[in-house]
C-alpha cells in the first residue's frame, strides 16, 4: 500500500519526468488494500481491492515487476538481484517490504489447518480450508490467537465463512494497545454478541494435532483447553528488515530500518517507508504513517525538505456489527492529564476522552460501542474543545456544540487532506457536492471512515457562500423524490406529461435523464401499468426499454426468475436448451438465478416466449425493482434448519416481484442462526428463531456494503409478511432518487427507531394505507415477458435494424473461453480481420460473428 502512494505521489509531482520508477513486488498482484482484507469474505473478489487507478502501472515512467522478490541488494554497484535472477540497477533505492505475520515459537504451528492473516493468499487459503471442513463436519470449530485488531477481523471472517470463532488473548483484555481496560471489557460484550467467544489472560502453550491429521486442540498455560479445527494466528508483525541487514544497513534494537525523519537510511542513497521503516524508535503498523512517510520520501527525491511529521496511531475497527475507535493518548499517559468517561453497560457503550490538566484541550479517546463522534474529535487531537468536554461523550442530540476545525486540522489521515484544502475544494475550485471534492483532494478515498466529516465540510462551506445544497430532483422539479411522489399520489397523475405539467419547471415538458426514469419509478407504484405503455416507454432506463441488461459488446442478458433458487430439473434443462439453442454464455449468479449473455435485441422475444412456455417469467433483473430473494435450504432438509427458508422466500419473491423502487432491492431468508443465506447483506434480511422469524433491515452489497440492522424478533409469517409490506412501500414512498436501504434507514426521521415506529405501531397513522397499496399491487401484477409477447406493437420495438429486423448485428463477434462464449476483445477482432489466429490462455481460437 505504502509503495502505491510513493509511486502516486511522484507521478503526481515529478512534472519533469527526472524518476523512472521501477517496483519489484513478491506478489502475484498490484498492490491492494489489505486493510479491507476482511471483505475478501463477504464475496468480494480479490481485484476488487485493488487501490488506485490501474492507469498508473500504464505509466512509461512507471514498471511494476511482480511475483519476482528481491532477493539480495548491493550497495556498492547499487544494485538488487531478484528471484528470477534479473539484476535491476538503482540511483536511489526504497524499501517498502512491510512486516510479516510473527508466529510465536508453539509447537504445532506447523500443523495443518494453522494460518496466518495477512495477505490475500492467506485469507484465500484460510477460507478454501473452512470450507472444505464445513462439506465433511457439522460444526467447524476456529481460534484466533490475538484480541488486537487483525485477530477480531480474522474472529469476523471465520464467522462469515461459517465457522464458530474463540478469540485467545494473552493480556488482560481486547485491543490492549489501543483502548484501556474499561474499553475492552465494553468490546468483549460486544464481541460475544456477534457469538464470537474471548478469553483473557490466555496463553497457548501447545497445537495439538487430531488423530485423522490437521488441527485439534490448543492447550493453555492455565491448564485448560480449546477444541479447534482450525487456527489463525494473528499475534502480531514483525518488520521484513532481511534484505537491509544482509546490506549492512543500521537495524534498530527491536528490529526496522533506522530512517531519519527525511526517511534517509544509514546510507543516503536508500529510504524505507511503512512498516519496515523504525522511525523516531518506532516501528509503526498503521498506513497512515506510512503513506506519510512515502510523501516524505517523494518530495526528499525531488529536492524538497520535508520532514515526517510524527505518527497517526488512530486506528478504528472494520469489523461489521462493532464500532471502536481510539487516537491520541488514548491512556492518559500525558503528565496531569484528566480522564472524562461515559458508559452505558446495557447499551455496550463506552466513551473516554483525554485532556490536559485544564480540561480543555483534546488529547486523546477512546470510543466503543458508538463511535461516531471519532471523524469530528480526532481532528481536534491538541486543540481546545469548545464547550463543556463530556457532552461530546453523550449519545446524539446530547447537547454538544458544533466543532469548528481550524483550517490546518486534519480531515483524511490516510491521504494527509486537511480541512482547509476542503474547504479549499469548494471555495477555489468551485467542488459543489462531496464527490467532486474526494476527486479534487482524494478525501475518503482510501479507509472512507472521514467521509461523514467531509459531507458535514462541504455543506457547512456552501451555506456560508449563500448556496442552499438543494433536495430537488432535478433542473425540471424543485420538490425533492419523496416530495414528488406525495403529491403525484395525492393528485392522482398517472402520466409523466401530467406530472412535469403540475408539478414541474420545464414549460417544453421533455425532462431529463433524472426525473424521467424518476418519474417512471413513481408511477409504477401510484399508477401501475407496462413499462412500455404508451408513453411510459420513454421514461425508462436503457434496460428497461427491452427489459434486459445491455452488455458491454450491445448484446443483452436475460435473466428468469427463480424464486427462492427453487428450480425443477424440468426447468433447469428448459433454460440449458435456450442457451444451448442461441448460443449464449451461462452464469450461476449470487442471487441463485441463472443469468444468460449475448442475445441480441431481435432474440429477446424468441428466448422469451420459449422460458415464457416453460413456466418461467422475468426476472426483473433491468429494473430498480425487487431483484432477488436468496434462500438456505431451510429446515426441509437442512439438519440445523428451524423453519421453512425456502417456503418464505418464495413467498416473499412472488409477493414483491415488480415492486418499482428509488434502487433495486434484494432480500435473504435463512433457516436458521447459521445464516447460510447471508440474509444480513440484504436490504431485508429474515433469520428463523424457535419462535418464528427475526427481521433485520438496511443491509446491503455492493460498492458499500453494510449489515443489516435489527428491526423486530420472534415474529409469526403474518406478522413478517405485513411488517415488510410497511417497510419497502415506506421506503418507496420517501427515500431519494437512487438511494439504497441502508444510507435512507440512517437518513429518514428518527432513524431506525422511526422506521420501527411507523411499520410497527403506525406512528404516522399510514399503516393500513401502506396495507392496501401492497394488496393493489400484488394483485395486479403482470408478467412484463409475456404482456410483450402478447402485444404485436411493443415486439414491433426488438429489432437490430427497422429495414432488416432479422438481420444480425455484424458488431458482436465472439471467441471460445473455457468452453463457452465471450466477447472478443478489439485486438482479437483486429487480428481475426487480418486473418491472424487469435490466442487466448494459451490456445489458438477462432472468433465469430
Amino acid at each position: 500500500m505504502v509503495a502505491q502512494r510513493l509511486v502516486e505521489a511522484m507521478r503526481d509531482r515529478d512534472a519533469d519526468g527526472r524518476w523512472r520508477i521501477t517496483v519489484l513486488a513478491e506478489e502475484p498482484r498490484r498492490p491492494y488494500d489489505r486493510v479491507a482484507l476482511t471483505s475478501y469474505f463477504s464475496g468480494r473478489d480479490a481485484d476488487d481491492l485493488a487501490l488506485g487507478d490501474a492507469t498508473l502501472w500504464d505509466d512509461p515512467l512507471v514498471s511494476l515487476r511482480r511475483d519476482d522478490k528481491v532477493v539480495a541488494i548491493d550497495r556498492v554497484a547499487r544494485t538488487v538481484t531478484t528471484q528470477r535472477g534479473r539484476t535491476e540497477h538503482y540511483d536511489h533505492l526504497v524499501l517498502a517490504t512491510g512486516s510479516s505475520a510473527w508466529v510465536p515459537p508453539v509447537e504445532g504451528a506447523d500443523l495443518e489447518g494453522v494460518f496466518v492473516y495477512r495477505t490475500v493468499d492467506d485469507v484465500a487459503a484460510l477460507r478454501g480450508y473452512v470450507e472444505k471442513l464445513r462439506a465433511t463436519k457439522p460444526v467447524v470449530r476456529g481460534a484466533v490467537l490475538g484480541g488486537g485488531l487483525l485477530g477480531l477481523e480474522a474472529a469476523g471472517a471465520l464467522r462469515a465463512l461459517g465457522a464458530q470463532a474463540t478469540v485467545l488473548q494473552v493480556g488482560t483484555h481486547l485491543m490492549s494497545t489501543q483502548i484501556d481496560l474499561g474499553g475492552g471489557e465494553a468490546l468483549r460484550r460486544l464481541i460475544n454478541g456477534l457469538g464470537v467467544g474471548v478469553r483473557l489472560n490466555a496463553m497457548t502453550t501447545r497445537i495439538r494435532a487430531h488423530r485423522r491429521g490437521g488441527v485439534g486442540r490448543l492447550d493453555l498455560a492455565d491448564g485448560g483447553r480449546v477444541d479447534a479445527d482450525v487456527v489463525v494466528v494473528a499475534a502480531g508483525v514483525r518488520p521484513r528488515d532481511e534484505l537491509a541487514r544482509d546490506a549492512g544497513l543500521l537495524i534498530g534494537e527491536r528490529g526496522g530500518v533506522v530512517v531519519d525523519d527525511a526517511c534517509l537510511t544509514s546510507d543516503p542513497d536508500v529510504s524505507a517507508v511503512g512498516e519496515v521503516a523504525c522511525i523516531q524508535d518506532q516501528c509503526i503498523g498503521l498506513v497512515a504513517p506510512g503513506y506519510a512517510m512515502a510523501e516524505v520520501a517523494v518530495d526528499r527525491l525531488l529536492g524538497g525538505a520535508a520532514q515526517f511529521p510524527g505518527a497517526d496511531t488512530a486506528t478504528k475497527l472494520k469489523l461489521a456489527g462493532v464500532d471502536v475507535a481510539s487516537f491520541g493518548d488514548a491512556f492518559g499517559t500525558t503528565p496531569g492529564a484528566l480522564e472524562v468517561v461515559w458508559a452505558d453497560p446495557v447499551a455496550g457503550v463506552y466513551k473516554k476522552l483525554v485532556l490536559s490538566d485544564d480540561a480543555r484541550t483534546l488529547l486523546g479517546g477512546v470510543l466503543v460501542g458508538d463511535a461516531s463522534a471519532y471523524a469530528s474529535l480526532r481532528p481536534m487531537l491538541g486543540r481546545e474543545l469548545p464547550g463543556d468536554p463530556a457532552a461530546y461523550l453523550l449519545p446524539e442530540g446530547g447537547g454538544a456544540p458544533d466543532l469548528e476545525l481550524p483550517d490546518d486540522a486534519s480531515v483524511c489521515s490516510c491521504n494527509n487532506v486537511s480541512a482547509g484544502a476542503i474547504r479549499g475544494a469548494v471555495t477555489e475550485h468551485g467542488c459543489t457536492d462531496v464527490g467532486a471534492v474526494k476527486a479534487c483532494t482524494k478525501a475518503g478515498t482510501s479507509c472512507g471512515s472521514c467521509l461523514p466529516l467531509v459531507k458535514k465540510l462541504v455543506g457547512t462551506e456552501l451555506a456560508k457562500q449563500g448556496i442552499t445544497v438543494s433536495s430537488a430532483l432535478c433542473e425540471h422539479f424543485a420538490l425533492s423524490r419523496a416530495q414528488l411522489y406525495d403529491a403525484v399520489r395525492v393528485a392522482g397523475l398517472v402520466s409523466f406529461t401530467e406530472v412535469v405539467a403540475r408539478f414541474g419547471t420545464d414549460a417544453a415538458g421533455r425532462g431529463c435523464d433524472i426525473c424521467k426514469p424518476a418519474v417512471a419509478s413513481i408511477l409504477a407504484t401510484t399508477a401501475p401499468a407496462h413499462v412500455l405503455e404508451g408513453e411510459r416507454a420513454a421514461l425508462q432506463d436503457t434496460n428497461d426499454h427491452v427489459m434486459a441488461n445491455l452488455q458491454k459488446d450491445g448484446s443483452y442478458s436475460v435473466v428468469p426468475r427463480i424464486p427462492g433458487g427453487e428450480v425443477t430439473p424440468e426447468g433447469l434443462i428448459a433454460i440449458g436448451a435456450v442457451a444451448q439453442d442461441f448460443g449464449l454464455y451461462t452464469k450461476i449468479t449470487g442471487g441463485q438465478r441463472i443469468d444468460l449473455f449475448g442475445a441480441r435485441i431481435d432474440q429477446l422475444p424468441l428466448i422469451w416466449q420459449r422460458l415464457v412456455d416453460a413456466g418461467f417469467e422475468s426476472g426483473h433483473a433491468y429494473g430498480k425493482s425487487l431483484r432477488t430473494v436468496k434462500s438456505c435450504v431451510g429446515s426441509t432438509w437442512c439438519r440445523f434448519g428451524v423453519q421453512d427458508s425456502v417456503a418464505l422466500a418464495v413467498l416473499l419473491e412472488l409477493r414483491y416481484r415488480g415492486l418499482r423502487s428509488p434502487h433495486k432491492i434484494k432480500l435473504g431468508v435463512s433457516g436458521c442462526a447459521r445464516e447460510c443465506a447471508e440474509a444480513r447483506g440484504k436490504d431485508v434480511g429474515v433469520i428463523a428463531t424457535d419462535k418464528g422469524w427475526n427481521l433485520y433491515v438496511g443491509g446491503n452489497g455492493g460498492f458499500t456494503p453494510r449489515h443489516a440492522r435489527l428491526l423486530a424478533e420472534d415474529l409469526d409469517t403474518e406478522t413478517l409478511i405485513r411488517t415488510i409490506d410497511r417497510f419497502l412501500l415506506y421506503y418507496v414512498r420517501t427515500a431519494d432518487r437512487l438511494q439504497r436501504t441502508a444510507p435512507w434507514v440512517d437518513e429518514v426521521e428518527g432513524g431506525l427507531d422511526g422506521v420501527r415506529a411507523v411499520v410497527l405501531e403506525d406512528s404516522l397513522g399510514i399503516a393500513a394505507d401502506l396495507d392496501a397499496q401492497m394488496a393493489r399491487h400484488v394483485e395486479e401484477y403482470e408478467d412484463e415477458w409475456r404482456a410483450t409477447l402478447e402485444d404485436p406493437e411493443k415486439l414491433r420495438r426488438f429489432a437490430s435494424f427497422v429495414n432488416a429486423p432479422q438481420t444480425a448485428d455484424p458488431s458482436l463477434a465472439y471467441v471460445p473461453e473455457r468452453g463457452q462464449a465471450r466477447p472478443a476483445t478489439a485486438d482479437e477482432r483486429a487480428a481475426a480481420d487480418r486473418g491472424e489466429p487469435v490466442l487466448v490462455a494459451g490456445t489458438t481460437l477462432e472468433v465469430r460473428a
